[in-house]
């Protein structure tokens, strides 16, 4: 299980927290992420953004929540669960949440479940690129908004390679 647990008790700053995480599983894995991110304070922002993929018999729960108490006035809170399905088998439970007693905010959060596009991996597939690696491009780009926030140059290395192992695959490339 991940837990992620923000509390910001500042006096006087503006604070912004982002969350960012991409979950890769395969065969029975199971992953549980719960995150907490409590706004006691006005004028302050949180991002998360929370991508998984899913293949064979695994599981993911995502369960996030938004806490706005009425002091945080100016609020600015965004979170966001997105999922593809490689396999029939596999199961993803999400519930993203707000929890708002301020009246003077801004704040969404959403999720979706979904699949590759068939039409992206046959035009993949129609120009030369195995289906593999078809599916694995796909992953990646759908993973990729969160990937291209990692600053330091060595880490996105090391994740790149992570994700192109998980996948089964060479990507070619090093960001």
């Amino acid at each position: 299980m991940i837990r992620n647990n923000l509390n910001f008790y500042h006096k006087g700053e503006h604070l912004n927290s982002t969350l960012k995480g991409v979950t890769i599983l395969q065969e029975q894995q199971h992953v549980d992420h719960y995150t907490l991110v409590h706004h006691a304070h006005p004028h302050c922002e949180s991002h998360q953004d929370y991508k998984g993929v899913f293949s064979d018999r695994s599981t993911g729960v995502f369960n996030g929540k938004i806490f706005v108490d009425k002091i945080a006035q100016k609020t600015n809170a965004f979170q966001q669960n997105n999922n593809i399905l490689l396999d029939d088998k596999t199961t993803v439970n999400t519930k993203p949440q707000l929890e708002i007693f301020a009246d003077d905010v801004k704040c969404s959060h959403g999720c979706t479940i979904g699949q590759l596009d068939e039409e992206a991996l046959f035009y993949l597939r129609s120009r030369g690129i195995p289906r593999k690696e078809a599916k694995a491009l796909l992953t990646y780009a759908f993973a990729n908004n969160v990937l291209e926030s990692v600053q330091l140059p060595a880490l996105k290395k090391r994740i790149n390679h992570l994700i192109a192992s998980k996948l089964g695959v060479n990507l070619g490339f090093d960001l």
